[in-house]
């Protein structure tokens, strides 16, 4: 029997089912919301998430794919036959399915297009033509149009007729003979209109696109024009497909996220705390590679003008230590915001719950620990080497050591400093970024000229 704590964390009780029986878990994730079930899935082993997901029913997987995150997703559909694939396929909206099958085995893709219906799978060829961030891969095909001169009355049984067919809240496109769009009836006109007036009396201008049109020139104009649906048109002019404000918005937010992804130097379209600690490590190198370049540049550049001191001798001036200072807190603020930044986001789209944020401290403290001792190692070997012209040097040793243990600070400080905002009711995206840079840079000096003093000694 659950616990209390148990009984009031679902996700808990899910882990508890899934302990007990995979069927159990299976029937119980699937009367969870969607977006919670993703989740809480994301979380499990990969081989369990299949089997708690192949147990679902087809409706019931729709729904959760909807909502799940790439890495989960592209490995449910990677071990989906063409018959699963296809049904799964039946039951999402055509941009969804098309996605679907860009993730799946290319051969079991067409197995389950060939079992399809001509028509829906040629439809889902078309959009699999298009490129996914243009307007042609954001739309759905699934819409309704009525043609000019019909009555309001017809237009709503027109709707009705539709039924599942169509996706919802995205109103009516009013086209004439040969499908290109003349107008456009959005909800609230069909509901307040006598049913006898004419659609050309109460439609509106209808706002329409190409399909090759880039997909954040789509979701700004839907924007900035407050639109519920754009129309998607060919190099005719014709209707082929629509976008929904919906969708718009999910654009610009990934859009904004992949921004502030590349910024810190981690890869967009991931969820960073789940993924391996390596995986991390090798996604965010190029930016560290970048900082040491830059960081080794300044202790050059500070060397013509400080000039030598005793580097080679039996003690190094402050000149010489101080040279190296900029890279110390330069690579240990990078690693320190990097972390700072996904936890924050992580926070803000509830990746991190509560009960995940020792797991997620762990496994960066592990990711900056490693870059540190990476960068440490190159470091250690180019300083040696610039200051001595020797590859082992007690000077490029200390300047290492001092790299790995500074990052591996920074790591630490980059998630605890959002954690303890977060405890304490402080809005963590405020705080963690200035006060984590002035931690980091105090504690990498303080670090550097302790381990310099230690090793090599300052005169």
């Amino acid at each position: 029997m659950a616990s209390d704590e148990t009984a009031e964390d679902p996700r808990k009780v899910f882990e508890s089912l899934l302990e007990s029986s995979h069927q159990k878990a299976s029937e119980w994730l699937g009367e969870q919301h969607p977006g919670d079930a993703a989740d809480w899935l994301a979380d499990v082993d990969p081989e369990d998430a299949w089997i708690v997901f192949r147990s679902m029913d087809t409706e019931s997987q729709a729904d959760l794919l909807e909502y799940a995150e790439d890495e989960i997703k592209s490995d449910l559909v990677a071990r989906m036959s063409a018959g699963d694939l296809r049904e799964l396929v039946e039951e999402l909206p055509s941009d969804e399915a098309a996605d679907l099958l860009a993730d799946a085995d290319e051969r079991v893709a067409e197995d389950a297009l060939a079992g399809m219906e001509v028509e829906q799978a040629r439809e889902l060829r078309e959009l699999a033509a298009y490129d996914p961030d243009t307007a042609g891969g954001l739309m759905v095909t699934e819409f309704v149009t009525v043609p000019s001169g019909m009555r309001v009355g017809d237009a709503v049984k027109a709707i009705r007729k539709a039924g599942d067919d169509a996706e919802e809240e995205l109103g009516v496109f009013v086209v004439d003979a040969d499908m290109v769009p003349v107008g456009y009836l959005n909800d609230r006109a069909l509901l307040t209109h006598p049913i006898h007036d004419s659609v050309d009396e109460v439609m509106t201008q209808p706002f329409v696109l190409g399909a090759l049109v880039d997909q954040e020139e789509v979701a700004r104009s839907i924007e900035k024009y407050g639109l519920q649906t754009l129309g998607v048109v060919d190099d005719d002019g014709r209707l082929i497909g629509v976008i929904s404000e919906e969708d718009a918005a999910e654009v610009l937010g990934d859009e904004a996220e992949e921004d502030i992804a590349r910024i810190v130097g981690t890869s967009p379209g991931h969820q960073q705390t789940r993924l391996p600690v390596f995986v991390r490590v090798r996604q965010r190198l190029p930016l560290m590679g970048l900082t040491v370049i830059g960081g080794l540049l300044s202790a050059k550049i500070l060397y013509y003008f400080t000039g030598s001191g005793h580097v080679g001798g039996s003690a190094q001036s402050t000149a010489d230590i101080l040279r190296y200072l900029p890279l110390i807190i330069g690579i240990a603020g990078n690693v320190g915001v990097q972390s700072s930044t996904i936890l924050v986001r992580g926070f803000a789209t509830g990746e991190v719950e509560r009960d995940r944020e020792l797991s997620v401290l762990g496994s960066e403290v592990a990711t900056g620990s490693l870059i540190g001792l990476l960068c440490g190692v190159a470091v250690a070997f180019v300083s040696s080497l610039l200051e001595t012209g020797e590859v082992i040097a007690p000077f490029g040793a200390a300047v290492g050591v001092a790299v790995a243990a500074a990052v591996a600070t920074a790591a630490i400080f980059g998630c605890v400093i959002p954690m303890a905002c977060r405890r304490l009711g402080i809005d963590p995206a405020i705080v963690a970024g200035p006060f984590l840079i002035c931690i980091s840079d105090i504690a990498g000096s303080v670090i550097y000229i302790i381990t310099a003093k230690e090793l090599i000694g300052i005169v």
